[in-house]
């Protein structure tokens, strides 16, 4: 499939991400793009990435690769979060699927309005909650889903980094200047880009909705502007209690996502750093460490590996697993079958979104309990 990809150009991280994924599994070939609203950047990049065809803009890009025979099949948006609806909407409204960086949006309002136009279009909107596409993240979630571990009473989920201990955004470092910008991140800093996939993992996973949160975000960097750190408790569907912490000052933590959950009969305990083993802790056993591509992984979590047992796999592999599930329903939609939605979609954007604004409205509130 040819795709497009808006941002994501000569000075971002994510953009060189989203590429190698889609690119992973010989399923797509990024052919277009608009790479930066600077258009000496946008072309510079096009040409460093071997593209086709360079635009200026993204409006100028959904336009034309519309009307092209041979023009994109989907777009990529890898933009700051301000953003992500009027390149989306673009694209949408001119008929082309949209895979989609989270979180969904800047505002609520605008999430809201891409899920209603999503609906209307009937197009696939996917989006890029990485970690969902880990093979033992996918293991876990079979288990549960099969009562292995009985009823879930607690979870606990973290999700640490340290870059952003000292003003980055203050020493040139673009990354860290849009992320720390209410007028390019929305209402949130840490939460919007790292608390939402906490959130979305133990959704994920459990299968439980988080029903209310009571939430106490902090910036502990002088002068910044949005939050660098957050800890909140949580009440999920069928009565079991939450924790979900997030910081980007957490001094010594690279990148470190983890989830422990505790049901009735069994826990489960995953770590990112270790992405092949996911622990399985029965009531009164030993602790069973299960392996990717062993003999004891489900269907799911089997179809999820590319490698055999002992080879490490992990984040390329995981944002790859989102994309070949979107390009699958991509080309279903085009065959009129039904989609089979294998990856984070608009609405769970939306609930995202929701998250966000809840969390920040019950820090501001003093930690009041809010419902999602």
């Amino acid at each position: 499939m040819r795709a497009g990809i808006v941002g994501g150009g000569r000075g971002a991280f994510i953009g060189r991400v989203h590429r190698m994924a889609a690119e992973l599994d010989g399923q797509a070939l990024i052919v277009a793009g608009s790479l930066s609203s600077s258009p000496q950047i946008a072309a510079e990049s096009a040409r460093e990435w071997c593209l086709e065809r360079s635009y200026d803009s993204y409006v100028e890009m959904a336009r034309a690769e519309a009307s092209m025979s041979d023009g994109i099949d989907f777009v990529i948006v890898a933009t700051p979060n301000n953003l992500h609806y009027p390149v989306a909407k673009a694209f949408l409204e001119r008929g082309i699927p949209v895979v989609c960086d989270k979180p969904l949006a800047h505002t609520f309002d605008d999430a809201e309005a891409l899920v209603d136009l999503v609906s209307r279009t009937g197009l696939v909107f996917a989006l890029t909650h990485t970690y969902t596409g880990y093979p033992m993240v996918r293991e876990a979630r079979e288990r549960v889903v099969h009562g292995q571990i009985g009823e879930i009473r607690k979870v606990l989920v973290e999700y640490h980094q340290d870059w952003l201990m000292h003003p980055l955004e203050q020493m040139g470092n673009k990354q860290a200047a849009w992320r720390t910008d209410p007028i390019l991140a929305g209402a949130s800093g840490c939460v919007g880009d790292i608390g939402t996939h906490a959130a979305n993992l133990l959704e994920f996973i459990t299968g439980r909705r988080i029903l209310q949160l009571c939430a106490d975000l902090s910036t502990h960097v002088s002068g910044r502007r949005l939050d660098d750190d957050a800890q909140m408790l949580l009440r999920l569907e069928g009565g079991g209690k939450g924790v979900l912490s997030c910081s980007q000052v957490a001094c010594g933590d690279e990148n470190e996502l983890s989830i422990r959950i505790y049901g009735s009969s069994a826990g489960l305990e995953w770590h990112q750093h270790e992405a092949n083993s996911l622990w399985f802790k029965g009531a009164g056993k030993s602790w069973q460490r299960l392996r990717t591509a062993g003999d004891e992984i489900s269907t799911d979590g089997a179809a999820a590996s590319r490698l055999p047992s002992g080879h490490p796999e992990g984040y390329l592999e995981a944002f790859a697993n989102i994309y070949r599930a979107a390009i699958d329903d991509i080309r279903r939609c085009a065959r009129d079958e039904p989609l089979q939605r294998q990856y984070p979609t608009v609405e769970d954007g939306l609930r995202g979104m929701r998250f966000i604004a809840r969390a920040v409205e019950s820090s501001q509130q003093g930690g009041q309990w809010l419902t999602l």
